[in-house]
């Protein structure tokens, strides 16, 4: 019985196969032999088991195809992984800020956008490499000065964009600057801006330039003449322009100098080293200032350059020039990270050539030395104010969209409703101070009188102080959160904007600075934006789309 049983199975099994064509197998008869794995071959002289083998076959294929991609897909990742790793391995960055400037930052527009600030530097760090590049061999060792200094300015928008250059023999306040790396701590001096690398790293620069500006500035980037080098040739070349033959060796009568630049009158691609010599020449220029347009015609092109190459969506262009950046780069902190450069570069990479504006701050002779320059007070403070207010330098916007800030001429905000601070007005203590001394003599007992409207309106406890604090625009400030809501109620009650009361370390009570932009009156003026494109003729000017040549001083032509 045990022996029948089992042929039937197999019997009925091999009908429900539909082998023999489908026809019940007879009683007792022999089964089809067992192939290589163990299971009985199929066929006949039927379809069926043709197909169910091709369906068994196609599944087999899926899932090696499966299989793959799966393998390709983890793989790809996971190299994706590595390499992104890699890049962030590429980064060096710091502190961003090491000094003290007092300045807040921006306020969102009504859409929650803020403009991105970027401190871009050119250092000649002392070392080898760079000496080999035309450093000085006879400083290695010494501290690095910061001779490229330029602000990057992209509205809350993103419509538009600046670049604003400082001549490196500025003369400026240098806020008191602790170096991060080593604790050494300076004292405030005035002198030149390019020695406030030395006096606390990029972190002191970018306070000296919140001090000087009154503009909050979001990051720095920093890159030396080996990372030059290495960007220009991972970009590619970058066309550059002479109306003469050139050739910038030592300037006659000195000795000394010279960046080695030669190139033949009109149009020549520069890369690497040559690029570097475009960007470091002086001498063939005329001046400092000849440099910094030479340096602006460099940044346009480039960027019409990347533009019509499509350089931003091209993967492996991308990968190169961020091979590239990461290593040559020094960066803020808070953008350490290939994920917050990447959204940085595409930020400005759908501005519009002919919105992106080169700019260099108009200077003046500064008194008693000839070899040094000061900001042009009434100029320079006219381009600050454009970007604090996020006014566009160039008039090639929307004409619609006049009135909005970026664009056009627009009132500043009215001072946002403060609330209610939680002390009585007259429990608290304001000190306030004359700051109206900025490229002028202070305005007579400021202080005096703005501490007595505020006696007037409730805050008894408002003093004047005998100190003259310059400052470019007026400012309330406090030491501790906790007084945030008390500082706000001193800048409403005299129309002073919300924007203008900032935290700052070092007030040790709430503050008021009497500045520059308020002379006179007892309220606080209401102030209208400049125009877009109002700058003043003393700075020197650039759109994205300028193609133009320039001109060589007559001793280094050829």
């Amino acid at each position: 019985m045990r022996h029948s049983s089992v042929q039937g199975e197999g019997s009925s099994a091999q009908a429900d196969d539909g082998i023999s064509g489908g026809r019940p197998a007879a009683s007792g008869s022999v089964p089809p032999p067992r192939n290589g794995s163990g299971r009985r071959r199929r066929g006949g002289s039927g379809s069926g088991g043709g197909k169910r083998s091709t369906r068994r076959g196609k599944r087999r294929v899926l899932r090696w195809v499966a299989s793959v991609v799966a393998l390709l897909i983890l793989g790809t990742a996971a190299a994706g992984y590595l390499y992104y790793r890699h890049l962030n391995g590429n980064i060096q960055s710091g502190q961003r800020l090491s000094g003290d400037s007092g300045v807040a930052r921006t306020e969102a527009d009504a859409a929650g956008r803020r403009p991105i600030n970027i401190l871009m530097l050119g250092s000649d760090i002392r070392d080898e490499a760079n000496a080999k590049l035309g450093g000085g061999w006879d400083n290695i060792g010494g501290p690095a000065r910061a001779d490229v200094q330029m602000l990057i300015h992209i509205s809350a928008d993103r419509k538009n964009a600046s670049v604003t250059s400082v001549p490196r023999d500025t003369m400026v306040d240098i806020p008191e600057c602790t170096d991060p790396k080593t604790g050494d701590k300076y004292k405030a001096t005035k002198t030149m801006i390019n020695e406030s690398l030395a006096r606390g790293g990029p972190g002191c620069t970018l306070a000296t330039w919140e001090k000087m500006t009154n503009v909050y500035i979001d990051h720095w980037m920093m890159i030396d003449f080996t990372g030059v080098v290495s960007m220009a040739d991972a970009i590619g070349g970058v066309d550059v322009c002479v109306n003469q033959n050139v050739f910038d060796q030592s300037k006659p009568g000195s000795g000394t100098g010279g960046s080695g630049l030669k190139l033949k009158a009109g149009t020549t691609k520069v890369q690497g080293e040559q690029a570097l010599q475009w960007l470091r020449t002086r001498h063939s220029f005329g001046s400092d200032m000849g440099r910094a347009k030479a340096q602006h015609m460099y940044m346009n092109s480039m960027m019409r350059g990347l533009k019509s190459q499509n350089a931003f969506t091209d993967i492996p262009r991308l990968t190169g020039l961020a091979e590239a950046a990461t290593k040559s780069l020094k960066v803020s902190e808070e953008i350490g990270s290939v994920k917050k450069l990447l959204d940085l570069g595409l930020a400005l990479k759908d501005v519009p050539i002919n919105r992106i504006t080169m700019a260099t701050i108009p200077v003046m002779d500064y008194p008693g030395d000839k070899n040094r320059v000061a900001l042009n007070p009434a100029d320079a403070e006219k381009m600050w104010t454009m970007l604090r207010k996020d006014v566009a330098m160039d008039s090639n916007g929307d004409p619609a969209e006049s009135g909005k800030p970026g664009t056009s001429a627009s009132p500043s905000p009215s001072p946002e409703p403060s609330k209610a601070p939680a002390t009585d007005p007259a429990k608290i203590a304001v000190h306030v101070v004359n700051g109206t001394g900025v490229g002028s003599a202070p305005a007579p007992r400021r202080a005096t009188v703005v501490a007595g409207q505020l006696v007037t309106k409730g805050f008894a406890l408002a003093k004047a102080d005998s100190t003259l604090t310059p400052e470019k625009t007026t400012v309330v400030r406090y030491a501790a959160d906790a007084q945030a809501a008390e500082a706000q109620s001193v800048a409403a009650a005299l129309g002073i904007p919300a924007s203008s009361v900032q935290k700052a370390a070092g007030a040790d009570r709430i503050t008021l600075v009497v500045g520059a932009d308020w002379r006179e009156g007892n309220v606080y003026p209401q102030q209208a934006a400049p125009d877009a494109g109002a700058v003043p003729e003393s700075a020197e000017i650039l759109n994205g789309t300028d193609t133009s040549c320039m001109d060589i001083y007559e001793p280094f032509r050829w």
